[in-house]
């Protein structure tokens, strides 16, 4: 259960560690509500990194704790090591990329990473029934 809750907490700290960091830039930028439509532009970048993480942290976050409980294998501690660092990866790739128009590689890796990751959680659990 060590693996699962340490791995929730860092889904956690990225979730409110990405919604510091939107605030910031806000701040920086003067912007109250709303984004820039340049994908380019730094705030864009933050909101949607942020947005996209609590799309599928809390969900991640449900399915890790549930295979925590129940005694997991030690591919699925290890699938739920590379959920977390997935997340982490996609992110950077967002917040990084020059551009969100365009795919970057860390992005690509994150996001295959999270879908591989996720699916394999939920694997996991119906497997333990």
């Amino acid at each position: 259960m060590i693996t699962a809750i340490v791995c929730i907490a860092l889904l956690g700290l990225l979730v409110f560690g990405l919604g510091l960091g939107v605030s910031i830039t806000r701040g920086k930028t003067n912007t109250l509500i709303g984004m820039p439509d340049d994908p380019a532009h730094i705030l864009h970048k933050m909101v949607r990194a942020h947005g996209n993480t609590t799309e599928y942290a809390a969900m991640l976050a449900i399915l890790i704790f549930l295979a925590g409980m129940r005694y997991p294998a030690t591919w699925v501690l290890w699938t739920m090591c590379i959920a977390t660092v997935s997340r982490y990866l996609f992110a950077v790739g967002m917040i990084v990329a020059p551009t969100l128009e365009r795919p970057h590689p860390i992005r690509a890796i994150g996001a295959l990473g999270t879908y591989v990751a996720g699916f394999a959680l939920c694997i996991a659990l119906l497997l333990s029934l």
